[in-house]
């Protein structure tokens, strides 16, 4: 992935259920860039990653919305779709998969979004087990149904094992930090730092700093009432941390 390439976002305005949350949102991600958004709850954060993905109930507002990856406009794609031109969410709450395995699920998907290549099966079987290794998820997950039975930092760093495996040119991270300890949550940010050195621009979400201790973003956005009302760089975070968002 060593050609630069960029998500932009562009007066992205968004509704659900005739209700809208998303305010005319501008954003651009190029590769290799960490993107921060915070902001309190309810201000719209998780809409956009729905946005970003394609979900079905949440509606563009303006006929001049529009996300693009490069030039190709995914407005109207099916997140299948997106997925295959480089976009993958890792979910706050990731979903139980009964009867598919997660080693199965990686050399399944991996096959299909590089099948104009050619892949060695047992060279991406040992990187898959090496990267879960790193990871510090054992082994024996690769064996077990997706997310069944998981704790909530096993599932997040399987969530950081399908992204690091499947190389997306856009990761978007919706909390993933949400109730992790201190060694996932060092894991997942060891993680996140690989992704961004293979090329991929990262839209990270979340409600709290501690996160940002292991990781440098290249830049942060704080979110209020549907609208991005400030964007800077890693001093967005320090006023976040010593006064809350009462001062954006």
């Amino acid at each position: 992935m060593d050609k630069t390439i960029s998500l932009t976002i562009k007066n992205l305005y968004v509704s659900i259920e005739d209700k809208t949350i998303l305010h005319g949102i501008d954003l651009i991600i190029k590769s290799r860039e960490l993107h921060v958004v915070m902001g309190p709850n309810g201000s719209g954060k998780s809409t956009l990653t729905y946005a970003l993905m394609g979900h079905p109930n949440y509606k563009f507002k303006d006929q001049s919305s529009k996300i693009k990856v490069n030039n190709t406009l995914i407005n109207t794609l099916a997140p299948h779709e997106r997925a295959k031109l480089g976009l993958m969410l890792a979910f706050q709450n990731p979903l139980a998969v009964p009867g598919v395995t997660l080693g199965s699920f990686l050399r399944t998907a991996y096959r299909e979004l590089y099948k104009n290549e050619k892949i060695d099966l047992i060279s991406l079987h040992r990187q898959i087990q090496q990267t879960a290794k790193d990871l510090r998820l054992d082994e024996a997950f690769l064996k077990r149904a997706i997310n069944d039975g998981f704790s909530g930092g096993e599932k997040k760093k399987a969530e950081m094992l399908q992204l690091i495996t499947l190389k997306p040119k856009f990761a978007i991270f919706d909390e993933i930090d949400t109730g992790l300890d201190v060694d996932a949550l060092k894991s997942v940010a060891n993680g996140i730092e690989l992704l961004q050195k293979q090329g991929t621009g990262i839209l990270l979400i979340t409600h709290y700093q501690r996160i940002l201790n292991y990781l440098k973003p290249t830049h942060v956005h704080i979110m209020k009432s549907g609208k991005l009302v400030k964007s800077g760089g890693a001093e967005l975070v320090k006023i976040v941390e010593a006064k809350g968002y009462a001062d954006f």
